[in-house]
């Protein structure tokens, strides 16, 4: 039988029904003092390290969110660590918990189709990540005009916001990836384990597995340039399937305008290119084009994996 009406009838009721279930939960509380604490302890190192250069950096309010000091880590790398465990954290039992509580029958009896409720439950975990980190980061900007005395430039603002945006898309990455597992196994403890299992591949391994794989794909000599080209542009393919590398470029590139390139650069390149000049903003922009499409993708890829298997799905009362 043809279904009738719209299949998206309820995806605001249920996004802000998770939303509620977030804000209101102990777990999201743990989650933002814990972030708190580590991004104030990283904002504070870094200002205590700038304060000399207020007079020298054209572009000061970036270096807050790049400048560590020992044994502090930067805002960005904070960020890395912490993004995918919030995400994983909220989405983890999204609907496997539904199904573990007997649930899933008595929201999917109402007027609200599979489609409906399993966008919902996304964008509503979305829209969670997303306020957590604009809140974040006007506590960061705020809290830096207020201890070094200086309002940001419009330059440095522009991209601030763009690097808001790379980590939103990076926390869509692990929400959709926690949904997909919440909806592929049953149970909750389960599902988290394997995105906890997947997290740490891309964060601790990922980068000793890449050099492994490129070596034996490709056996190139001292002798071979062209082989070690191939090599090196192997292994950067490679790398660039963690979503941990494609925000570390992201922010390097946005955060540091000095940066012109995200691979590697021949001599004749490097004689004509005006070192430590920053580049503007637009031409950071489409350096990280790429970058930002591919963080993109695997959101809607993810995303289309969860919906597939949750359509196949049996569902009883």
């Amino acid at each position: 039988m043809p279904r009738e009406g719209s299949p998206w009838t309820g995806v605001s009721a249920v996004s802000f029904k998770e939303m509620a279930d977030h804000f209101s939960s102990a777990r999201i509380r743990i989650l933002v003092v814990l972030i708190l604490l580590t991004a104030g302890g990283a904002v504070y190192a870094a200002i205590e390290n700038i304060r000399a250069t207020t007079s020298q950096d054209p572009f000061l309010f970036l270096r807050l969110f790049t400048v560590a000091r020992d044994p502090v880590p930067s805002f960005v790398g904070f960020l890395g660590f912490l993004i995918p465990l919030i995400a994983i954290a909220i989405a983890f039992d999204s609907v496997n918990g539904e199904l573990s509580h007997r649930t899933m029958s008595r929201v999917l009896s109402q007027p609200i189709y599979r489609d409906a409720f399993l966008l919902g439950k996304f964008l509503g975990g979305f829209a969670t990540l997303a306020i957590c980190l604009v809140a974040l980061w006007l506590l960061v900007i705020g809290f830096g005009m207020l201890t070094l005395g200086l309002p940001p430039s419009g330059e440095e603002i522009a991209r601030a916001v763009a690097f808001l945006v790379v980590a939103i898309l990076y926390a869509g990455v692990w929400l959709a990836l926690a949904l997909a597992l919440s909806v592929g196994l049953r149970s909750a403890t389960t599902s988290a384990l394997a995105a906890l299992a997947i997290w740490l591949v891309f964060a601790f391994f990922w980068s000793l597995l890449v050099p492994v794989a490129t070596n034996l794909l490709i056996n190139a000599g001292p002798d071979d340039p062209q082989g070690l080209l191939a090599k090196v542009d192997l292994a950067q393919a490679l790398g660039r399937i963690s979503p941990n590398t494609l925000f570390g470029e992201s922010a390097i590139a946005l955060l540091n305008p000095a940066t012109r390139t995200l691979g590697p650069v021949f001599m004749a390149q490097l004689n004509r290119a005006l070192i430590g000049a920053p580049l503007p903003f637009g031409e950071s922009l489409l350096l990280i084009w790429p970058q930002l499409v591919g963080l993109g993708a695997a959101v809607v890829l993810l995303f289309t994996l969860a919906y597939a298997l949750f359509q196949r799905q049996e569902i009883r009362a």
